[in-house]
C-alpha cells in the first residue's frame, strides 16, 4: 500500500514542482543549473518506519494500523477544507492502545519538496492536537534542516482550527522554504483526516469543540463568567 502510495507521489512530483523537465533533466530555476544526477538520487534516511512508531507511541501497549478509504465525496470536503487536492484515495494509520483507551494516531505522509516527495510521520493525540513530527527520508540536496526538532516542535500542539502556514503561525527555513510548505500541507491533510474519520465519529471532533466553546460563550454572558 505504502509503496504504491509513495509511486503515485513520485509520478505528480514533476508536474507540482516548480522546477522544468526537459529530455530526462531538471532545471532548477532557483539555482540557474540543471540538477544532477546525483542531486535527483539523493535519499536520505533518518528513520524507518517502525522507528518512527515508537517515537510516536512511547508509552502505548500495543500498536494497531487501519486502512483508511476516503470516499469521492469525502475527499472533495477534506481537499476543500485543506486548500489543496491530493491523489491519494487510501491512508495507512497506525493506532496507539493501552488498555481500552486510544492513546493516538499517526499516518505516513510523502508529500513534494520542491523537487521530490519527502517521508515523514505526524502523530496526532486523542484530543486532535499534533503530538510530535518525525521525518523519515529526505530526498533533496538542500533543506534537511526541517527534520530537526527545533524546527517541527513548532507544529505540536496545532489543531485543524490552525492555519499552519508560513508567515502565519510556521516560522519558515531559509533556503527550504518548499520544504517547510509541504511538511505543513502534509500535518494539515492528517490532522483534517483524523478529525473527519476519527474523532467526529466519537464525538470529539472539531464540531464537537466549537459547539462547546459556543455553549461556554453563551453561559459566561449569562452569568457574567
Amino acid at each position: 500500500m505504502m509503496t504504491r502510495l509513495l509511486a503515485l507521489s513520485l509520478a505528480l512530483s514533476f508536474t507540482m514542482s516548480p522546477a522544468m523537465v526537459w529530455a530526462g533533466r531538471v532545471w532548477d530555476s532557483e539555482i540557474k543549473r540543471y540538477l544532477t544526477e546525483q542531486e535527483m538520487s539523493m535519499a536520505e534516511v533518518f528513520l524507518s518506519e517502525e522507528e518512527a512508531v515508537k517515537l510516536m507511541f512511547p508509552k502505548s501497549e500495543r500498536i494497531k494500523k487501519d486502512i483508511l478509504r476516503v470516499p469521492t465525496d469525502k475527499k472533495m470536503a477534506i481537499e476543500e477544507r485543506i486548500g489543496w487536492k491530493f491523489p491519494e484515495d487510501a491512508f495507512e494509520v497506525y493506532i496507539g492502545e493501552t488498555g481500552t483507551q486510544v492513546d493516538g494516531y499517526a499516518l505516513v505522509q510523502n508529500t513534494i519538496g520542491k523537487h521530490k516527495p519527502m517521508t515523514y510521520m505526524v502523530g496526532i493525540d486523542v484530543h486532535g492536537r499534533v503530538s510530535n513530527v518525525e521525518l523519515l527520508v529526505f530526498r533533496e540536496a538542500r533543506g534537511s534542516e526541517v527534520r530537526t526538532k527545533r524546527f517541527n516542535a513548532q507544529y505540536e500542539g496545532k489543531t485543524v482550527s490552525d492555519p499552519i502556514r508560513i508567515n502565519k503561525d510556521i516560522i519558515n527555513i531559509s533556503g527550504a522554504t518548499m520544504s517547510v510548505r509541504s511538511i505543513s500541507a502534509g500535518v494539515k491533510r492528517v490532522l483534517v483526516l483524523i478529525d473527519e474519520f476519527y474523532l467526529k465519529p466519537a464525538g470529539l471532533g472539531s464540531d464537537t469543540v466549537a459547539i462547546r466553546k459556543s455553549e461556554k460563550g453563551i453561559f459566561g454572558s449569562i452569568f457574567g463568567n
